[in-house]
């Protein structure tokens, strides 16, 4: 296999080049390969070597910045549909926990179909190395960095591109040995951002963003400072005569951006300048990206964003392209998408621009609606629109509804979006679904005086969503529901019988995902918080996934309602949490800073535990508790 991975033949080098990629995730892979890496690694370093033909065909050295691109140059694009999710942490020392991850979106299967449409050797080469990285991890190391150490300072660029991509491929896999390199290796990475050759420009713009999370955690001077500037960082390739450069360059910021989050305020001024001058400068194909960098950077640094200087760059270009596009161009997707972000980190900021955006969302799902029945009614002259555009619309308006607040109060009431909400609730598209309930939890939040009227046709139909066979429509409105409780208090007992017992079964089902499970504990909490008498006699049917599951949420609004709820709960029905009452200590013990009543509320119910079953019993009890633990609770609960 390894004198057939550099077969002269393409086609039999390929074949034999992914013969590593399924050995790795062999079972034997340590014992079968480990002899042979340092034969095997340089073949695979040779393979990741851009072909001649490759070189003709990315044309790379050109200047290409002002030439259009064509319709074939732009990949279809997926819009990622608003999900809620509870703010996670890891939490040492769990006496037990939930698991499972939700299953992949539609758009990393299509990305995937893509990356397959152009496999070739070099990125099965790459690919191969990568997962070996995730196989023998730091061991690989002395194989592979003498190589690329010589490689690096290769007069063939060639030869110095490939290395730059291998120390990409394998800061997954290796990045415990490689953090003793990378004070040497970032700034010759950062150097090369300034090399003669764009294809080494654009991959050395992707190998730095695999680091970017070491690169944040050091002090700003050594590394992210250089980044930030426009002559040899980020910037300047974000600015690049090059497309592929500009490209990969947009990327690797936004990737950037999500490791760096509020530790970018400072450059905010620069960042932006930067990126509105791309905004004039791109063709069709990276402006779809900038869309992307610019609504990472929104999500990433939050309201921080809403200063007057920082608006005035940023909103005009934006709002001025939103004015151009029109309603039926497939080009308001990703601007859209950006837009929700920026309105929601603005807040007020954005009140100047939202009420003609309110509105044009309000239409495009109105359009979409009206042509979606002419459609069904008469399919022979009317075909069924692309729903993405309501999809992204009513993104739009949960952008809106969070980052304005009480502020869109009159836009919902001069308008007919409630009617509109409730046939997009019902929609066959399980993604519409899945928006519309996002929305509604939103406005719930904002303006529930307009959503109250509408409540009792509201319910029922997301009691019949709660599904968890389609997973972000059963999370979306599970949360709503939450929501909902919150605004309706006592009110909500008469709507229980459609939720409650579902959300039991969801919160016990195996393999529930993590993001549904903690919203299902939260909904559920809450219930018990505004129902506490209807909802008590079940607690022994959840409460030990219910406390495995928040254990692992941050503090905050959410958790401190549903833990509200349990504690009335088990002043009603204390038998209940017996069986459980260890997770529901360690429960406890996950809060860092819990308000003051609510600490006054823990501390009622562990001393009434304690007294109620006495000294020596609780003593024996809480022998059984991991160390952290009683540590926590004795410092916290005095027990």
């Amino acid at each position: 296999m390894l004198v057939h991975t550099q077969d002269s033949n393409d086609v039999v080098a390929l074949e034999a080049c992914e013969f590593w990629l399924t050995l790795a995730e062999q079972s034997i892979c340590v014992d079968a390969l480990a002899p042979y890496l340092d034969r095997l690694i340089p073949v695979l370093l040779n393979g990741m070597h851009y072909s001649e033909i490759d070189i003709v065909l990315l044309k790379a050295d050109i200047v290409d910045q002002h030439v259009p691109d064509r319709d074939s140059d732009i990949r279809p694009r997926f819009h990622k549909v608003k999900t809620h999710i509870a703010d996670q942490q890891a939490q040492p020392d769990a006496v037990g926990s939930g698991d499972g991850e939700e299953s992949d979106s539609e758009e990393e299967d299509e990305m995937r179909k893509e990356a397959l449409s152009d496999w070739n050797l070099r990125k099965c080469s790459a690919a191969a190395l990568d997962v070996l990285s995730n196989v023998f991890h730091h061991t690989l190391l002395p194989v592979l960095l003498p190589i690329l150490k010589q490689n690096l300072f290769s007069p063939d660029w060639l030869v110095k591109e490939s290395a730059i991509l291998a120390l990409g491929a394998v800061s997954e896999g290796c990045m415990d040995g490689m953090v003793q390199h990378l004070p040497e290796l970032v700034p010759f990475l950062i150097s090369c951002l300034a090399d003669s050759k764009a294809l080494v420009r654009s991959i050395t713009c992707w190998t730095l963003s695999r680091y970017a999370h070491w690169i944040v955690g050091q002090p700003h001077e050594l590394y992210l400072q250089k980044l930030m500037t426009e002559c040899v960082g980020f910037w300047g390739r974000i600015l690049d005569p090059n497309k592929r450069v500009q490209e990969a360059a947009c990327s690797a910021f936004a990737t950037l951006e999500e490791e760096a989050c509020t530790e970018l305020v400072p450059y905010l001024g620069g960042i932006l300048q930067v990126l509105m001058i791309a905004f004039k400068q791109y063709q069709a194909k990276n402006l779809l990206i900038l869309y992307d960098a610019i609504g990472t950077l929104a999500d990433s640094v939050g309201n921080h964003l809403n200063k007057e200087e920082y608006i005035r760059l940023l909103m005009p270009p934006l709002i001025e392209k939103w004015s151009v596009l029109k309603d039926e161009d497939k080009d308001l997707f990703p601007l859209l998408e950006c837009l929700s972000s920026v309105a929601t980190a603005l807040q007020s900021g954005f009140l100047p621009y939202c009420g003609p955006v309110f509105q044009r969302c309000v239409f495009l799902i109105q359009q979409t609606l009206h042509q979606t029945q002419l459609a069904l009614s008469n399919p022979e002259h009317y075909t069924t629109p692309d729903k993405e555009f309501m999809i992204v619309a009513l993104d739009l308006l949960s952008g809106l509804a969070e980052g304005l607040g009480t502020h869109i109060e009159p836009l919902v009431a001069q308008s007919n979006i409630l009617t509109l909400l409730f046939q997009c609730m019902q929609d066959s598209m399980p993604e519409v679904r899945q928006s519309s309930f996002a929305l509604l939890g939103d406005l719930t939040k904002a303006c529930f005086n307009h959503v109250r009227q509408c409540v009792v046709d509201f319910l029922p139909v997301l009691g019949r969503n709660l599904n968890p066979e389609f997973i972000s429509v059963c999370n979306n409105a599970t949360w709503a529901i939450g929501e909902l409780s919150l605004q309706l208090a006592s009110e909500m007992k008469a709507y229980l019988s459609l939720v409650l017992h579902q959300l039991i079964e969801n919160i016990n089902r195996p393999g529930t995902p993590k993001t549904l499970l903690e919203n299902t504990a939260i909904t559920i909490g809450r219930l018990g918080l505004v129902c506490p008498e209807d909802v008590a006699p079940f607690l022994q049917t959840f409460i030990y996934q219910w406390c495995s599951t928040l254990r692992n949420i941050r503090d905050n609004e959410e958790k401190d309602s549903a833990f509200r709820g349990v504690c009335a709960m088990i002043s009603l029905n204390p038998s209940g949490v017996l069986q459980h009452f260890m997770f529901f200590c360690d429960a406890i013990a996950s809060w860092s800073s819990p308000k003051e009543d609510l600490r006054q509320t823990f501390h009622k119910i562990l001393h009434g535990f304690k007294s109620e079953v006495g000294a020596d019993n609780w003593k024996a009890f809480a022998d059984q508790f991991p160390q952290a633990l009683k540590e926590k609770l004795a410092a916290t609960y005095q027990v």
